[in-house]
């Protein structure tokens, strides 16, 4: 059963058109009908009966590769017999020597690394999504957003934002990709040949953000295995041999911290500005090796494989997490920490930036425009509740935001009430001693408030407070193995939609696809050695401010423009009415027609004039010092800046330019096979016609037409009529 099952998996992804090839397929699926198997009926039983009672089906029997192209007949309800089968038979010999005759390129055609997979179970999907979107960002990022700008006031810009913004791009993005069966390249090409153009930005910035981001787990890495070393190699400062043979303390750990040396010195080995690499740095440069490693095995065998790996890199963030909460509330000082997180200061919210941050936070940390999500859909069922996922995944996502932030900041509490303990003691010590001058200012909201973000956050702060837990090395391992799995979970989804964009795009047809996991590994490997030096902390800040931001929010935006005014809000909303059974309501059509797009117009020309009258910096560490100090990017780090960005984004007027002139960047290609008349059928869906608010809305007609919609490119809509 599994084999006839794959067989016609594989004649689902072949594009194959003519008639007589059709015909082969009708009596193949007549005879693969006749034997599907349902739990719940028993073998025979027809199948449109058993659809009423049927969830999406995943691995080989996923009901996504159907043909819509038979004619549900009552002689598809028997039960198959000898003399027909032999009949069947016979008819599909002399159908397939006729269409050998007549095209021999379409058999040539079929290979076996043609046929795309499936998710092996719906758990395992939503692991794998949940997994790509809840990243480091979660645990390093939304806490310190939320403590600078206004505490739990903060929450309102956050969760408007969400619905505005977030859960209706996520929605948009699962929907597309479950619909069309492609890659963000294909999905974006079959809506018009001039748009192609998205989904290789989608690739290209998801390619240079793996570049950097796989730095992250490369120093987690590094920090993890370090923390098997008792003491913590972070707890106190090194000493140095003086020529004398006397021994002290590194003058540069003493003027900063234990932590802070370890992170600058040690690790990065940073030097004092972007413009001087000193030396090669050979840990950084084996740890990257190492992680890179460690994603090619486990994205060689595709979805299969590491749809399983997030069986434990999904879970164990959360256990991990479960388990500092615990800690966390027990420490002294957790509650002071808690309440500096969400005490509203509601007078933040008229502050522009602070509505401009909680966007970006939302649109970044639920991981749009990188086509992952699209590539993750493309293998659902076609009857999969792509709603309730988006809504699943992103509330999960905002939920854990919020519950690491309350880990987080118990633990910058704790770490606060020390330091606020041992300047009150040293400030009564001095006192008792009549000492009334140059005495120490302690206070506790100042040092709550000393919070840091991304990398310095994990790094930094986080390290200091773990010193003083009783069994440092344990709570070290456990934290650091976090942040790894957080990370390497979101890299899968990142270099998946550089991986299924290469596969749909045929630009090694004769490649298998481990092949091509193995060379993007390797070319990233490569380059990422330019963060091997003293440099290379900077390099990684000046792509991460600007490679990963601007970039995504104008593809993002172009998304939602392409399916509002080119493929048409009426006709998306039908396709989501067949796939679910349910019509998407009003809201989320005017969010994806007007909302959307105006927010990320707002956040787009907000942050540009942000950085024109701001400007862009980097903190630069300054051994003399023991400390950081902001410096202005050089011209050279500007150039590269903007060679990212518009390396990325240039894509989508290019191919639209070159179609235009007659240059296919992006070939075309068929439809991938899709069971729409099954579907309608089994969800009993009638033509939707449209309400008053929506013809004045939407400008939607009576006729099937939609106003305010270019002409379509993609697949052919039938009208009304034909439909009835």
């Amino acid at each position: 059963m599994a084999n006839t099952a794959q067989l016609l998996r594989r004649q689902s992804s072949r594009d194959i058109v003519l008639k007589s090839q059709k015909s082969i397929d009708q009596l193949e699926l007549r005879e693969l009908r006749g034997r599907l198997v349902s739990k719940e009926h028993g073998v025979g039983h027809h199948h449109h009966t058993s659809l009423h009672h049927h969830q999406p089906m995943y691995g080989a029997t996923n009901q996504g590769f159907m043909s819509d192209a038979f004619d549900e007949s009552s002689e598809l309800e028997q039960e198959p017999t000898f003399g027909s089968e032999a009949s069947t038979s016979k008819a599909k010999a002399e159908l397939v020597a006729s269409a050998l005759e007549q095209q021999q390129d379409i058999v040539e055609g079929e290979k076996e690394g043609e046929e795309r997979e499936s998710w092996d179970s719906k758990i395992m999907f939503l692991l794998a999504t949940i997994g790509y979107a809840v990243g480091l960002g979660n645990v390093w990022r939304f806490p310190y957003l939320a403590q600078k700008n206004g505490g739990g006031a903060f929450l309102v810009p956050y969760f408007i934002m969400l619905c505005i913004q977030g859960i209706p791009i996520f929605y948009l993005e699962l929907a597309i990709g479950q619909r069309l069966r492609k890659g963000a390249i294909g999905v974006w090409s079959q809506v018009s040949p001039y748009l192609g153009g998205i989904g290789i930005s989608s690739a290209v910035v998801s390619y240079i953000v793996a570049l950097y981001y796989n730095t992250i787990i490369a120093w987690c890495l590094i920090y993890l295995l370090h923390s098997f070393e008792s003491p913590l190699p972070w707890a106190d400062c090194p000493t140095r041999l003086y020529a004398n043979y006397t021994y002290d303390h590194e003058p540069e750990c003493v003027a900063s911290s234990p932590t802070q040396f370890y992170w600058y010195r040690t690790t990065l080995q940073c030097s004092e500005s972007v413009d001087m690499p000193e030396n090669f740095n050979y840990h950084m440069a084996i740890a990257l090796m190492v992680s890179w490693f460690l994603v090619y095995i486990c994205m060689v065998q595709g979805i299969t494989s590491s749809g399983k790996i997030v069986y434990m890199t999904a879970i164990f963030p959360y256990v991990v997490l479960i388990i500092f909460f615990f800690r966390g509330i027990t420490l002294k000082g957790a509650s002071d920490g808690v309440a500096h997180l969400f005490t509203p200061r509601w007078e933040t919210l008229l502050d522009p930036v602070v509505w401009l941050e909680a966007g970006t936070q939302i649109f970044f940390s639920l991981g749009l425009a990188f086509g992952g999500l699209i590539a993750f859909s493309s293998y659902n069922p076609a009857n999969n509740n792509c709603y309730r996922d988006a809504l699943l995944v992103s509330l999960t996502n905002c939920g854990t935001s919020m519950f690491a932030g309350v880990v987080v900041f118990s633990v910058i509490g704790f770490k606060a009430t020390a330091t606020f303990d041992r300047c009150t003691e040293e400030r009564n010590g001095l006192m008792a001693l009549n000492r009334t001058q140059n005495l120490p200012v302690c206070d506790l909201q100042r040092e709550l408030a000393n919070s840091a973000s991304g990398t310095g956050l994990a790094f930094i702060i986080f390290t200091e407070a773990i010193n003083q837990f009783p069994g440092a090395q344990l709570w070290a391992v456990l934290f650091f193995l976090m942040l790894f799995t957080l990370g390497i979970d979101s890299q899968f989804g990142t270099l998946e939609g550089v991986v299924t964009s290469l596969v749909d795009m045929k630009l090694f047809p004769n490649l298998p696809k481990e092949y091509i996991v193995g060379g993007l590994c390797f070319t990233c490997c490569l380059i990422s050695m330019c963060f091997a030096n003293g440099a290379g902390s900077y390099i990684f800040q000046l792509m991460d401010s600007f490679a990963g931001n601007f970039p995504l929010l104008v593809i993002a935006l172009f998304e939602c423009l392409s399916i509002s005014y080119i493929y048409g809000v009426r006709r998306f909303s039908d396709d989501i009415e067949m796939m679910t059974g349910s019509r998407p309501s009003f809201y989320w059509m005017f969010c994806w027609k007007y909302l959307s797009p105006c927010a990320m117009v707002t956040i787009l020309l907000a942050s540009f004039y942000q950085l024109l009258t701001e400007g862009s910096s980097y903190p630069a560490w300054i051994a003399a010092k023991g400390s950081t100090d902001s410096m202005e990017w050089p011209h050279w780090c500007i150039v590269v800046a903007f060679f990212l960005i518009l390396s990325s984004i240039l894509w989508i007027p290019i191919v639209a330019v070159l179609r235009l002139c007659g240059i296919k960047v992006v070939e075309d290609s068929d439809p991938a096979w899709f069971p729409e008349a099954e579907l309608r059928e089994v969800h009993g869906i009638v033509p939707h016609e449209p309400t008053e608010l929506e013809r004045s809305i939407f400008c939607f007609n009576m006729d099937g037409t939609e106003g305010m919609c270019c002409p379509k490119y993609g697949l052919p809509e039938k009208s009304l009529e034909e439909e009835e």
